[in-house]
Formats: C-alpha cells, sequence, structure tokens
C-alpha cells in the first residue's frame, strides 16, 4: 500500500493541482524519490545540493517532524501520511 503524500499549495503546479498524491517507499528519502519519478522537479524543491532538505520545508510523517526522527531515513509502514510543509517566517 502506498503512503499518502500531502502536497502544500506552492507545489501544487508540480503535482497537476493534486493536493494529496501516492508515493511508494521504505523511508522519507524513498518517497522523495518516488515523488521524483512522478513528478520531475519536486525533488529539487525539496532538497539542496547536498541532498538534504531544504531549510524551509518541514517534512512530517503522521504528524512528527523527521527533523526530531530520522530525517530523511525516517521509516515509513505502508498508509503512514507523509505532509510536506514550507517554513514560514515573517514579523519582526
Amino acid at each position: 500500500m502506498p503512503n499518502t503524500v500531502r502536497i502544500p499549495t506552492p507545489l501544487r503546479s508540480i503535482t497537476k493541482g493534486n493536493a494529496e498524491v501516492q508515493a511508494k517507499g521504505e523511508s522519507v528519502a524513498d518517497v522523495i524519490e518516488d515523488l521524483e519519478r512522478q513528478f520531475a522537479g519536486l525533488r529539487d524543491r525539496l532538497l539542496d545540493e547536498a541532498g538534504e532538505l531544504r531549510r524551509f520545508v518541514n517534512v512530517y510523517v503522521n504528524g512528527e517532524d523527521v527533523r526530531f526522527l530520522s530525517g530523511k531515513a525516517t521509516a515509513l509502514k505502508d498508509g503512514d501520511e507523509v505532509s510536506i510543509v514550507p517554513a514560514i517566517a515573517g514579523g519582526h
């Protein structure tokens, strides 16, 4: 069973307007690669030149921030929900 991936509004132009897509993988990194296969160009929006998650991109698995788990190596189970959330900064 694939994982549900929630796509933020700024990236939906890449996913043909879809707010949710399905992707397979045993880890967050695998899901990102599957997303890239389905929607070319998405990986570059999520990962920096070193292949790490960009500072302004937060990824959650079942509501848990992967930065406090195992990052891109965070293991996934069938049916897990992965959410991509752009970081928001502002104020004074």
